[in-house]
């Protein structure tokens, strides 16, 4: 497992502040913001697994972006990317189910 930071290249953004993290586990690229993993690329496919805030949203589109990938609103990155299974575990967490 390798461990490294997510330095901003397209945000305005100086610095993520260490805040966010990209991690190798075997060749699958995981996004992680604050302590959360939000992301992922796996066979050369991402997945997001939701937007949480807008900061982590900012994390989420540089590393789309940094790996090549469209990354233009949060409805975008949704539509394109998002993980059907982790939405509705998501909702079911939120309803309380």
């Amino acid at each position: 497992m390798n461990k490294q930071k997510l330095e901003p290249r397209y945000d305005s953004r100086k610095s993520f502040y260490g805040k966010a993290w990209v991690i190798d586990e075997n060749g699958e690229l995981v996004l992680q913001s604050y302590s959360t993993n939000v992301a992922k690329i796996k066979q050369g496919k991402p997945v997001v697994y939701g937007m949480y805030s807008n900061t982590t949203t900012r994390h989420i589109k540089e590393f789309l972006k940094q790996k090549g990938f469209k990354a233009e609103s949060s409805k975008q990155i949704l539509k394109d990317y998002s993980s059907v299974e982790k939405v509705e575990q998501k909702i079911k967490e939120m309803a309380g189910l």
